[in-house]
C-alpha cells in the first residue's frame, strides 16, 4: 500500500519529469492572481521576489504546555495558507454576541503576493535553563545565541523572541492583517514581544530601489542560492530546506547623514550615490573591483567602505541573501544628540535588516563582526534591535510547520 508521503513523492517526481512547464504556468497564474504559493519545498518569503511591504513580530511562548504550542502552530499553519490565498475575512455567524472570527480590516482587498515566514528561537528550545517542551536536544548548532557586536545598543524591548513571524506583502494593510489575525490566534499560549513595519519604495523604471540614506539597496546577491540559503543535508531533518533569519533593528543618524558631503557619503559605501555604480565606474552591477587603485596606489574603494567589508569575497565567502526593509517610525525628542548636534528631535528612522543563511555563524556573524569593527557607516547607525530564528524547512498540505522537529522529539 502505498503512502500518502510515499504517494506525494512520486507524484512529485513525475512533475519533475515532466519539465518546468507546469511549474512555470502555476507561477504565472499565481502571479496573475497576486498570490504566492504558502505550500511548498521552502517556506515563501525568503527568496520570493521582494514585496513592497513588511511586518516583522516576534513572539513570547506562555504556555508550559507542548500540546498549546503544536495547536498554536497548526492554526498559524491553516491560517496562513488561508491568507495567502487572499481568504481574508470568515463568515462572521450567526451571534453577533460573540468575537468574529477575523478582523475584516482586509475584507475586500486584494492578496498582494501576501507570504507568511515562521522562524524559532533559542527560546523554543531551552529557556531560561529549563526544556519547557522537550525540545532542547533538537536546537541546531547553527542556532547558537549572536554574540554581542561592538556598537549594539540593543533595546531588550526590541531584542529576541521564541518565535517570529515575517508576514510581506505589496499592501501595508493585508500584511499587518496577517500579523493581527496569527497574534490573535496566539492569545492563550504567545504574546507579542516585539515589531516593526518596513518598506521598500521600488522605482517605477524597475530599477533597485534606494534605502534611507539615498543609496541604492540590493544590488548584489548570493551567486549560488542553495548554498548560501538553504540548510543542506548534514542539517537536522526538520531544517533540511529552511533557512537561518537574522534580523537587524539599524537606526539611522539622518540628520547628520544629510549634513554630509556626497563624495564622503559615497567614500564610505563605495558606491557613487546615484547611479549605484562602484566608485570609479559607471555601471550598477558592475564587479566591484576592489583590487583598483588611484594613481596614488590608494585603493579605489577604501579599506573600510562599506561595500568592501560586506562583500563574500573579502570574508571568506561568507555569504547571505539580503531582505531588508527601510522603516520610519516617525521623531523623538533626545536630550544628547549626535555632536555636534544639540538637543532637540530626530527621526527614528533606518534599516529593518532581514537576512538568510545556511550557518548564521559562518555567515552573518562573521561578515558583521568585521563590518561592526571597521565599518565606516557605523559612525551613522545604531543597532537597537536583532534576533537569530531557525525558518523550517516548507510545508505540504496536511502538515503544519514544525512538525517534523516535534514528530521527532
Amino acid at each position: 500500500m502505498t503512502s500518502r508521503r510515499g504517494f506525494l513523492g512520486a507524484a512529485g517526481g513525475l512533475l519533475a519529469a515532466a519539465g518546468t512547464s507546469i511549474s512555470a504556468r502555476a507561477a504565472s497564474a499565481r502571479a496573475a492572481a497576486g498570490t504566492e504559493a504558502f505550500f511548498g519545498p521552502h517556506q515563501a518569503g525568503i527568496v520570493t521576489p521582494q514585496q513592497s511591504h513588511c511586518f516583522f513580530a516576534a513572539f513570547d511562548l506562555t504556555t508550559e504546555k507542548r500540546d498549546d504550542v503544536i495547536a498554536m502552530l497548526v492554526a498559524w499553519t491553516n491560517a496562513a495558507n488561508r491568507l495567502s490565498e487572499g481568504r481574508t475575512a470568515l463568515p462572521l455567524g450567526d451571534d453577533p454576541r460573540i468575537p468574529a472570527p477575523d478582523a475584516a480590516d482586509a475584507l475586500g482587498l486584494a492578496p498582494a503576493r501576501l507570504t507568511v515566514t515562521f522562524g524559532f528561537g533559542p527560546g523554543l528550545f531551552i529557556k531560561d535553563g529549563k526544556d519547557r517542551y522537550s525540545l532542547a536536544a533538537s536546537r541546531p548548532p547553527e542556532l547558537a545565541d549572536l554574540p554581542r557586536f561592538n556598537g549594539d545598543q540593543l533595546i531588550a524591548a526590541k531584542t529576541g523572541g521564541d518565535l517570529c513571524i515575517q508576514a510581506c506583502a505589496d499592501d501595508p494593510q493585508v500584511a499587518f492583517h496577517a500579523i493581527r489575525e496569527l497574534a490573535r490566534l496566539s492569545y492563550d499560549s504567545a504574546e507579542l514581544r516585539w515589531a516593526q513595519t518596513g518598506f521598500i519604495s521600488k522605482p517605477a523604471d524597475g530599477s533597485t530601489p534606494r534605502n534611507m540614506m539615498g543609496f541604492k539597496d540590493g544590488t548584489q546577491h548570493p551567486a549560488d542560492i542553495d548554498k548560501s540559503v538553504w540548510a543542506g543535508d548534514s542539517a537536522p531533518a526538520w531544517m533540511r530546506g529552511g533557512s537561518y533569519l537574522v534580523v537587524r533593528r539599524i537606526r539611522m543618524a539622518l540628520e547628520h547623514w544629510d549634513r554630509t558631503k556626497v563624495s564622503f557619503q559615497e567614500e564610505t559605501m563605495g558606491r557613487h550615490k546615484y547611479s549605484g555604480a562602484p566608485l570609479g565606474l559607471k555601471n550598477e552591477f558592475e564587479p566591484l573591483g576592489l583590487d583598483r587603485n588611484d594613481r596614488d596606489e590608494n585603493p579605489v574603494i577604501a579599506e573600510n567602505a562599506h561595500v568592501r567589508l560586506a562583500n563574500a569575497a573579502e570574508n571568506g565567502c561568507a555569504d547571505i541573501l539580503r531582505r531588508g526593509y527601510s522603516y520610519n517610525d516617525g521623531a523623538n525628542f533626545v536630550a544628547e544628540r549626535w555632536p555636534p548636534w544639540r538637543q532637540g528631535t530626530e527621526y527614528d528612522a533606518g534599516l529593518l535588516f532581514i537576512c538568510f543563511q545556511a550557518d548564521p555563524r559562518t555567515a552573518f556573524v562573521k561578515l558583521f563582526g568585521k563590518m561592526a569593527k571597521f565599518d565606516m557607516l557605523n559612525q551613522f547607525t545604531t543597532h537597537t534591535g536583532s534576533g537569530l530564528f531557525a525558518c523550517p524547512g516548507g510545508v505540504q498540505p496536511g502538515e503544519y510547520i514544525g512538525q517534523r522537529l516535534f514528530e521527532k522529539a
